[in-house]
């Protein structure tokens, strides 16, 4: 069963995880995706994401990647911080669809999209990573801080708690809140109308905007995640993780 879907709406792809009902980010899922964003950049002219009406994503698939070495981690946390990075430098419109929850790596999907567009309700949204006894990834940090300035940021970095969407409106970490009904065409309507725009000019803005993130991650990430994943194969860690993948 394939783990994603790509459901092309004229010039724009919708985007779809459809890895079970929580969607969790493993290699595979990862293969994936790198395959799709090919498509999409040679086929379409903007991207909606999207989950299901309960989960966009619950995060990192914790009972497969519990069983990797440090080895095997290294190689899924790298890989998924470049195609994080090649999906928010996608130079197409992007619009992340929340229907559902958005968690931990989830979230981390969901920040790479220009724009984030809610559905009403109690589904949450976060990184929970420092609960867990990991840093949020950087480039995630970075992300954050862009969107939703330092203070807001540092108080959901810090904190590690969860969300709504009302709760995110304020501070820009998500730009609008529809109905759950609507919310998937209000997606799609924002991005067609982004992608009739010239997409030269709207390729090289986007550029200028994500190039600073972009700078600062590949300068220091070898360093930054080392350390994520110092902290991950420490023994303390790796049994809030096995806790934490009860839950799956």
């Amino acid at each position: 069963m394939a783990l994603i879907t790509l459901e092309p709406h004229e010039d724009v792809a919708v985007l779809r995880l459809t890895n079970g009902v929580t969607n969790p980010i493993n290699p595979a899922l990862l293969d994936e995706l790198d395959e799709a964003l090919r498509a999409i950049r040679s086929q379409f002219a903007g991207l909606v994401l999207a989950g299901n009406t309960k989960f966009l994503s619950m995060g990192f698939d914790l009972p497969l990647l519990l069983k990797q070495d440090r080895a095997g981690m290294s190689g899924f946390f790298y890989r998924f911080n470049d195609l994080a990075g090649r999906l928010y430098a996608l130079p197409l419109p992007t619009v992340c669809v929340i229907a559902g929850h958005a968690v931990a790596g989830g979230f981390i999907l969901a920040q790479t999209c220009d724009y984030r567009f809610a559905a009403d309700g109690k589904q949450k949204m976060g990184l929970n990573e420092v609960r867990l006894g990991v840093p949020v990834p950087y480039l995630s940090d970075l992300m954050l801080r862009q969107v939703a300035g330092d203070r807001a940021a540092t108080a959901m970095l810090y904190e590690g708690a969860f969300i709504t969407a009302a709760q995110a409106l304020p501070s820009g970490i998500v730009d609008q809140v529809f109905p759950g009904e609507t919310v998937e065409a209000q997606a799609l309507e924002k991005v067609k109308a982004l992608a009739n725009l010239p997409k030269a000019a709207l390729a090289a803005i986007k550029s200028n905007r994500v190039e600073q993130v972009l700078s600062l991650y590949y300068q220091y990430h070898r360093e930054k995640n080392e350390a994520f994943l110092d902290c991950w194969c420490s023994e303390p860690v790796q049994q809030l993780l096995q806790e934490a993948a009860r839950k799956f």
